[in-house]
C-alpha cells in the first residue's frame, strides 16, 4: 500500500511540509507528539489532528518570511523527542537542542558566512578582575580588533561569548567592515553572570561600575580606539542584555551614544524597569537607538511601548519587527541592519 502523500512528501522534503503560508507537520506513530514552537511562544502545546491510522497533523499559518524554531516531547514522560523528517537542529542555550525551518521567503543572513577574501579581525581572550561589582574574582571579556589601521569607536557586547558563538558576530563584522557597509568598529563582548546574569542586567549600576572600571580600560590598553567624548562608542545585547544596553546609554550617554536592543526585556510578568521611568522622567540624552523584536514573542507588547515612548520624548530611535520568535539565530539575521544604522 503506497503512503499517504503528506507522509511521502515528508520523507522527501522533509518537516515540515510547506504549502503557501501553512507549515504541515507530520508525525508517524501510534500517539503524537506534544509540540511547542515559536510560533506559540513556547506557551501552548501544538494539537494534532489524526489524518490516517499512525499519521497525524499539525499545522501552522506563518508570514512568509518567518524563522521558527520548534521541539518534540514524549507527551507520558516529556523526554524529547527528534524529528525524523528533520534533521536541521540548532542549540537552544539549555544543553538541548530545537528542530527549526525557515519559510519559503526567509533565509539565513549570508553575512553570517565568512566571505571569500574579507580581512578577518584579531579576536582576543582576557581575564578582567570584577572588584566585587559583579559575581566571581574574574569575568571573561573577548576583545575583538577590526581588520583595518587606525583608531575606531568600540562596541560593548553583553553575552558576548553567545553573540560570538551563536550569532556569529566577528564573521558579521568581518564582513560588513569588508563591504563598506559600516564604518569599522571594535568590540569587548562581555561574559555574562551566569545564574546572576538575571540580577545583573536589571538595569544594574554595578556592572556599570564594571564596565567602566574594568572593560573599558582593558579595550583601551589593548585595542587603538577612537576616545569616548561624544558618544562615540556603543553598546548592545539581546533581551535582558538589550536592556541592560539601552539602560547603559541612557545611564551614560557620554560614552555610549549609540545602543541596540534584540528584543528587549523592558518588562517581565507585567513588572516594569526602572529604565522606563528615567526615559520617561529624564531630559532626554543625545544618543542613537536600534531595536528589534521578534512577531512571535511576549516582549513584544513591551518593546512596541518602548519604541513609543523614546519616539514620544524626541528620541533617534529605529524599531523593527522580524518574523521570528526569541533566539539567537533571528538576532543573528537581523543584527546587521542595527550595526549598519549605528555605526554607517
Amino acid at each position: 500500500m503506497s503512503a499517504h502523500p503528506l507522509l511521502a512528501l515528508a520523507r522527501t522534503l522533509g518537516n515540515p511540509v510547506i504549502e503557501g503560508e501553512s507549515a504541515v507537520f507530520v508525525w508517524q506513530g501510534r500517539t503524537p507528539p506534544r509540540m511547542l514552537d515559536d510560533a506559540s511562544d513556547w506557551d501552548v502545546p501544538r494539537p494534532f489532528e489524526r489524518l490516517a491510522p499512525g499519521l497525524w497533523t499539525a499545522r501552522l499559518t506563518l508570514p512568509l518570511n518567518a524563522y521558527v524554531e520548534y521541539v518534540f516531547h514524549d507527551p507520558q514522560t516529556g523526554a524529547p523527542l527528534p524529528d525524523p523528517f528533520n534533521p536541521k537542529r540548532v542549540t537552544n542555550g539549555m544543553d538541548s537542542w530545537n528542530h527549526y525551518f525557515y519559510m519559503p521567503k526567509g533565509k539565513p543572513t549570508p553575512l553570517a558566512d565568512r566571505e571569500p577574501g574579507a580581512a578577518r579581525g584579531t579576536l582576543t581572550r582576557h581575564a578582567v578582575t570584577t572588584g566585587g561589582l559583579v559575581t566571581g574574582k574574574t569575568r571573561t571579556v573577548h576583545l575583538y580588533r577590526p581588520p583595518v589601521h587606525g583608531p575606531a569607536p568600540l562596541l560593548v557586547v553583553y553575552d558576548g561569548p553567545d553573540y560570538l558563538t551563536r550569532a556569529r558576530l566577528a564573521v558579521i563584522a568581518d564582513n560588513l567592515i569588508a563591504r563598506r557597509r559600516v564604518r569599522p568598529f571594535a568590540m569587548a563582548l562581555v561574559q555574562n553572570g551566569r545564574q546572576a546574569r538575571m540580577v545583573e542586567y536589571a538595569c544594574s549600576d554595578a556592572t556599570l561600575g564594571f564596565v567602566t572600571e574594568g572593560v573599558l580600560p582593558l579595550a583601551r590598553e589593548h585595542l587603538d580606539l577612537l576616545p569616548p567624548e561624544g558618544g562615540a562608542y556603543g553598546v548592545m545585547g539581546a533581551s535582558m542584555g538589550g536592556l541592560m544596553a539601552l539602560y547603559t546609554a541612557v545611564r551614560l550617554p557620554q560614552v555610549f551614544g549609540k545602543a541596540l536592543s534584540q528584543s528587549g526585556a523592558f518588562r517581565i510578568s507585567e513588572q516594569e524597569f526602572v529604565l522606563t521611568d528615567l526615559v520617561r522622567c529624564l531630559p532626554k540624552r543625545d544618543i542613537e537607538i536600534w531595536m528589534d523584536a521578534g512577531r512571535f514573542e511576549s516582549l513584544l507588547a513591551c518593546n512596541r511601548a518602548m519604541h513609543a515612548l523614546l519616539e514620544e520624548k524626541g528620541y533617534r530611535v529605529f524599531f523593527r519587527e522580524f518574523s521570528g520568535g526569541h533566539n539567537y539565530t533571528a538576532w543573528r539575521d537581523d543584527v546587521a541592519r542595527g550595526l549598519e544604522t549605528l555605526f554607517k
